[in-house]
């Protein structure tokens, strides 16, 4: 009877020691699902610049347009240099291009040439410029809201804006422009 007792009593031990050993792996995989969900997980932009869209439409309204003549855009820096944006495209039907993050007004100027002519046209952008933060964490941002553009007319027709607010999203189409007829 007594080996019987002290066998119940070594029984008990095991068992308050694997509950013990139990209490303390929940206790861990307690600990490290808070310390795991407790951390941010921050999805800061890769890519944060924006850009506005610009497509070419027909002088009737009526479809995309196709500039055939060579076509390069450029802007003044602060510090005086011209900096190409866009570098001779041709059979061009739209563009991306970036918009300066603290200026209140950009200046474009449109190239566009064939042989035996050329053409430069400026294109002046007024916006307000929005602070975007993603994350304490993360580079600020800035979006846009344009409020007027405006443009010399030698070989562009003119310039409307179909979407004002310039943000992330590359699909939207923010500028139509209509070109003159060449020939």
């Amino acid at each position: 009877m007594r080996n019987r007792v002290i066998k119940e009593i070594n029984k008990k031990k095991e068992e308050k020691k694997m509950l013990k050993r139990l209490r303390a792996v929940f206790i861990m995989l307690y600990s490290s699902f808070f310390i795991l969900t407790a951390c941010t997980s921050i999805d800061c932009p890769v890519q944060n610049s924006v850009f506005t869209v610009y497509n070419l439409k027909k002088a009737n309204g009526l479809g995309v347009d196709t500039l055939r003549d060579t076509l390069t855009i450029s802007t003044a820096r602060m510090e005086g240099n011209d900096t190409v944006l866009l570098n001779k495209s041709v059979n061009t039907i739209s563009f991306s291009l970036p918009i300066s993050y603290s200026n209140a007004e950009d200046t474009l100027y449109f190239e566009v040439g064939n042989i035996g002519w050329h053409s430069i046209d400026t294109v002046y952008i007024k916006k307000d410029n929005t602070p975007h933060f993603e994350s304490v964490d993360c580079q600020v941002s800035f979006f846009h809201d344009i409020k007027e553009v405006r443009t010399t007319n030698y070989a562009i027709d003119s310039i409307v804006i179909n979407k004002s607010l310039v943000d992330y999203d590359q699909t939207t189409e923010h500028f139509h422009i209509y070109f003159k007829n060449r020939r």
